[in-house]
């Protein structure tokens, strides 16, 4: 069958439902959600059950384009800058040396025991499969809930979600090595670094422009919020893009900041997001395994296979343990981050280049790819769990964090309650809540503003005469309150 208007509505949702039913029970049976969306794409598709016949990497593409920058952009918008400070180096040098020695690592072992490819067609396999899945980390990770020990979590998120730029660049630049053999290697390195710095430039001055537009900008509905940053995600990697810059590194970036700014409307941007991107993944590993032909796939699996546990056994752990020498980590840590190297949709996304670009051996490449992702998922993706048990890095059930709601509730009964004024010559007045430093660890549960009570948001300017009912954790998070709004507290009357 032959995807049609007609009936693309028909079997986009026929297909969405079957996802989200299988992806429900997949963790009964240790199988990670986003395989379970792959193999739904490759049974509807023409050699699977379905018989739906796609044979298009030119939308694949571009569906995959689409699909990573929500994805990344979700995940930059749930990064918590503290969480992340205390390991930042360790991330950024884990998503940009660590991605090159693999890349190095893995394509000098695949010119070695292959035959049939080129030293540059066997980097730029290495390239393609040298980045760690961001969908497949934070998917498997945030839905496990797992709890692990010593910023454990926040440097695999981060890793994940910085090293898919440099993984580009590094496809891009052998690309264009296979396609004219004749240039040299030290060419690419004005490449990566336009890329790199304009990227990490771009993605920082477009979070900064959009922190203002999101919180001047004055919009009747709460709905057109997450319509406004989806509008300023896209040009924020278009316009790098179209520059010279690396589009994936600029959003992420660009989330990053954003997701650690106070926002209006910040709370159904980030649900917004979040629906979004689980959206994204399904649709983009659907339309991967649509694409793919798994009778094509039966001929690499052996060379497939050898490249797979190189890739999981040496070249990711060598990589990893090069990496972090110049920082103190216990050895069971180094191993659990070798062991979460999981290869998922970006490395099928980034196949499609060589087949756009007409490579000799790109259909070669693709089904390798394809092969090395699944076995990924397979592998290292049903065991992330278990090895974390083995290692000593997962925090046992009874001290894990607890849940917000949890926390919240629990914190409830030794919460501070009190009502503060705004008075005359209040710097506070006339400013929106969004642009004032609120601490985190308070709240205003309302305001009472001429007799009229009523629940404030970010977009709400406080007014001379305001009384509001803030709740705050503890009297040292008043006290921050108090500063905030540049008043100075009266001793409560007992």
């Amino acid at each position: 069958m032959n995807i049609s208007i007609e009936n693309i509505l028909l079997v986009g949702s026929i297909l969405l439902l079957l996802s989200i039913f299988a992806g429900k029970t997949s963790y009964r049976f240790g199988v990670p959600t986003l395989l379970l969306f792959l193999t739904v794409g490759m049974i509807a598709g023409s050699d699977g059950l379905g018989g739906i016949h796609f044979d298009n990497p030119q939308i694949a593409q571009f569906l995959g384009i689409v699909s990573l920058n929500f994805i990344l952009f979700s995940g930059g918008l749930d990064t918590n800058w503290n969480s992340i400070k205390p390991i930042w180096k360790e991330g950024v040098v884990l998503s940009t040396l660590g991605v090159l020695l693999t890349a190095v690592t893995l394509g000098l072992f695949i010119y070695w025991v292959t035959d049939f490819f080129t030293l540059y067609e066997s980097l730029l396999l290495g390239s393609i499969v040298s980045s760690t899945d961001a969908a497949a980390v934070f998917s498997i990770l945030r839905s496990k809930s797992m709890a692990l020990k010593t910023n454990l979590r926040p440097t695999l998120e981060l890793e994940s979600g910085s090293n898919d730029p440099m993984a580009y660049v590094l496809t891009i630049a052998f690309l264009s090595l296979v396609m004219n053999p004749e240039k040299s290697v030290m060419s690419i390195i004005p490449l990566f670094l336009i890329q790199m710095l304009v990227g990490a430039a771009m993605g920082y001055g477009f979070g900064t422009v959009s922190k203002l537009i999101i919180n001047r900008i004055k919009l009747d509905f709460e709905g057109l919020y997450p319509v406004l940053v989806i509008a300023l995600m896209f040009l924020t990697f278009s316009a790098t893009d179209f520059i010279g810059g690396n589009g994936f590194l600029a959003i992420y970036i660009c989330s990053v900041y954003l997701g650690n700014q106070n926002l209006i409307h910040k709370k159904t941007i980030l649900k917004v997001f979040d629906g979004l991107a689980w959206l994204m993944q399904i649709v983009l590993f659907l339309t991967l395994g649509l694409l793919v032909f798994p009778s094509k796939i039966v001929p690499v699996i052996g060379i497939g296979l050898l490249i797979s546990l190189f890739l999981i056994f040496v070249a990711r752990p060598l990589s990893v343990f090069i990496s972090l020498i110049p920082f103190k980590m216990k050895l069971r840590r180094r191993f659990y981050i070798s062991w979460v190297g999981l290869r998922g949709a970006v490395p099928i996304v980034f196949a499609t280049y060589p087949l756009i670009a007409g490579v000799e051996k790109a259909d070669m490449i693709f089904n390798i790819v394809f092969f090395i992702s699944v076995s990924s998922l397979l592998l290292q993706g049903t065991t992330l769990s278990l090895v974390a048990k083995w290692l000593h890095v997962a925090l046992p059930e009874k001290v894990k964090p607890a849940s917000e709601t949890d926390k919240l509730i629990a914190e409830l009964p030794k919460s501070v309650f009190r009502e503060i004024a705004i008075v005359s010559g209040c710097t506070a007045a006339n400013k929106k809540i969004v642009e004032l430093a609120f601490p985190k660890s308070a709240l205003i549960a309302m305001i009472i503003r001429e007799g009229k009570y009523f629940t404030p948001d970010g977009s709400t300017k406080l007014l001379e005469g305001d009384r509001l009912m803030v709740i705050s954790e503890n009297e040292e998070a008043l006290n921050k309150v108090a500063d905030c709004l540049n008043i100075k507290l009266q001793p409560e009357i007992k």
